[in-house]
């Protein structure tokens, strides 16, 4: 009785094939967790989020919004490189905000995606102020 040990075959079934991730697969992770983290506002520019939120308003265009924006990433074979902009929250600790989305997104996409990452690099672009609206009408009722 022969013995079916799949080397017969080319190896085990998990490893015959190629796996190929998109750049857009990275770019949706990095997004949604960087996003989890406290203190993180938005991603992406002030123009971008501008123009995306005029975007999510037109008939048909979609709902929500885009989890890629502000995301940039390179995937190789083995490696990705991830470039994130983001807005935090007025009176956070910037670099502690930027050092745990880097945590947080190295983490994901090693476990998800399989594939090292060899570099984070977070933009800061803005920062989300307090509302201003309520206090100008304060202000109003006082004068």
């Amino acid at each position: 009785m022969a013995e079916n040990t799949g080397a017969m075959h080319g190896g085990a079934p998990g490893s015959r094939g190629r796996t190929t991730i998109a750049n857009v697969v990275v770019e949706k992770i990095a997004g949604l967790v960087a996003r989890d983290v406290r203190g993180v506002y938005a991603l992406g520019s002030g123009f971008a989020r501008s123009m995306g939120s005029m975007r999510e308003r037109m008939p048909g265009a979609g709902s929500g919004q885009s989890v890629t924006r502000g995301v940039t990433v390179e995937v190789g074979e083995s490696q990705a490189s991830i470039d994130l902009e983001i807005v935090v929250d007025y009176g956070v600790a910037i670099t502690d905000v930027a050092g745990a989305v880097r945590e947080n997104v190295i983490s994901a996409v090693e476990r998800m995606a399989d594939r090292e990452v060899v570099e984070v690099n977070i933009m800061v672009s803005d920062v989300n102020l307090p509302d201003e609206q309520d206090e100008g009408e304060e202000r109003q009722r006082i004068q």
